[in-house]
């Protein structure tokens, strides 16, 4: 079975794989990783490193300054804010620290997480704990493996100082309520941090109907962005609220010897430095992924892992670990008898990309659950049908030594 040029839902598969050069080599579900990169992105990046090269680092800046402002521009569009409500990053996990570390804790403090918070998140929490005294407070799963909003409901009081959860985990294709939670922050006047890092480019993210005040995310997963680029976006009225933990000359003005004035917009998390080819290609992949339309995307992806699952769990010894009343284009699943890591190794022969994810990524819902590691397959617009039943066929064959695991 093969895709047609355009799918069921009206997707142009062909011109996405056209436009894909990585689908002509590899059978890629590591999206939840980094995913393909599109050929106008790796262009925009090439021309501008070669522009650099031929005219000077600082000059070529200069040269494509329309360009690196477009980033912010689509960044916007994107989440539906204004652009003075986005900083540039060098990866999603400095623009969640440059947020998280501008909140000042003290005694007693309580934050609040998801049991499926992400490790990196999680240490944060606690580091802040050990320093100022504050308590972190993981809220109860329901019965669909989400946060539990009434859960969430009985735990919050005027001793919250912060509502901080991952939107898609890491281990699997739960979605958390994002939206429902925003409404008990806002209604509460608590803070609310939200890790957009596995949601951006495959799910739509409004943040004026998701309620936060500040979201973070990266460029190299489903945005298929370059590695190395990652944004924030803070609520403007939230903005006079934060001073970043640290500050440079892009971030504040000094005006007298003994005075600084921090930027007004949300720059004031910046520093001076980019690597202006990966902010423009990063600009150039929000676009692209803009230009195909966020909804279609989320329609295509949800539904091509909603295939792979259901494939998966036709295949004896195949266990499925996918939590959720929404869940989206990130399958996690085990097979009796055969570690992840020789999943992976076998599927990596077959030029087939997959990632373990293991028990410390998300350590309180894996502990919950008994599980030690899971493989993850990430699907993306792109995948095919074809794919998905080849990928299948594969996992099977692994099974009973059917296939080398080693």
């Amino acid at each position: 079975m093969t895709d047609r040029p355009h799918s069921s839902d009206g997707f142009d598969v062909a011109r996405a794989r056209a436009e894909t050069p990585g689908c002509a080599g590899v059978l890629h579900f590591n999206n939840a990783g980094a995913a393909l990169m599109p050929s106008p992105v790796l262009a925009a990046q090439v021309d501008h490193l070669q522009l650099e090269a031929e005219a000077g680092g600082y000059e070529a800046a200069a040269a494509t300054q329309d360009r690196f402002s477009n980033t912010y521009d689509a960044i916007a569009r994107l989440l539906g804010c204004a652009a003075r409500e986005v900083a540039l990053m060098e990866n999603a996990t400095l623009a969640w620290d440059m947020a998280f570390h501008a909140i000042e804790f003290a005694p007693g403090d309580r934050i609040l997480t998801s049991e499926a918070e992400y490790a990196s998140n999680y240490i944060a929490y606690l580091q802040v704990a050990r320093r100022t005294g504050a308590v972190v407070e993981p809220v109860p799963s329901d019965n669909s493996g989400q946060l539990d909003l009434a859960a969430l409901d009985a735990m919050i009081d005027g001793r919250v100082k912060l509502i901080s959860i991952t939107h898609v985990p890491t281990n699997g294709g739960l979605v958390n309520p994002a939206a429902e939670v925003g409404r008990r922050a806002r209604a509460a006047s608590i803070p609310y941090l939200l890790d957009a890092c596995q949601s951006a480019g495959q799910i739509v993210l409004d943040v004026d109907a998701i309620g936060c005040d500040m979201l973070t995310a990266t460029g190299r997963k489903y945005l298929r962005g370059p590695r190395g680029t990652g944004f924030l976006y803070v609520r403007e009225d939230f903005l006079e609220r934060l001073e970043p933990p640290f500050l440079d000359l892009r971030a504040a003005t000094w005006e007298t010897p003994e005075r600084y004035v921090m930027r007004s917009d949300a720059r004031r998390f910046e520093n001076w430095e980019f690597n202006h080819a990966a902010v423009i290609g990063l600009g150039v992949a929000v676009d692209y992924a803009l230009s195909w339309g966020i909804e279609a995307i989320e329609r295509r992806v949800t539904a091509l892992a909603g295939e792979l699952r259901r494939r998966l769990a036709a295949i004896p010894a195949v266990a499925l670990h996918d939590l959720g009343a929404r869940r989206c284009g990130i399958v996690a699943f085990t097979v009796e008898g055969v570690t992840a890591d020789e999943v992976s190794t076998a599927l990596a022969k077959r030029k087939m990309n997959v990632l373990v994810s293991r028990a410390p990524s998300t350590l309180l819902d894996m502990t919950r659950r008994g599980l030690a590691e899971v493989v993850r397959a990430s699907v993306h617009y792109y995948n095919t049908s074809e794919e998905i039943e080849r990928f299948c066929e594969a996992v099977e064959a692994l099974i009973g030594g059917k296939d080398d695991v080693g």
